[in-house]
């Protein structure tokens, strides 16, 4: 769509209104899901998970990886059940 537009009639009006409206809601929700997914980074038993995996991969060696994995999860379901 084109800023200075002329229109020819209403239906054309009405469909370009039709599509910001959608756009807009898509915007939204893409909003919305991120901001979920930003706060549920937050939440203290991925922080906790997240520090120790980090830690993990960097005192193994990267054949190693594995154990950093079961780490990962182990800490995950630990703090998962409290």
């Amino acid at each position: 769509m084109r800023r200075n537009r002329i229109y020819q009639s209403f239906e054309e009006i009405e469909s370009d209104l039709k599509i910001l409206r959608l756009k807009k809601e898509i915007d939204w929700l893409q909003l919305k899901n991120s901001t979920s997914n930003f706060t549920d980074s937050l939440a203290p038993k991925n922080l906790m998970a997240s520090a120790f995996s980090n830690v993990g991969g960097s005192f193994f060696k990267p054949k190693s990886r594995w154990f950093g994995l079961i780490l990962n999860y182990a800490l995950y379901y630990f703090f998962k059940k409290k």
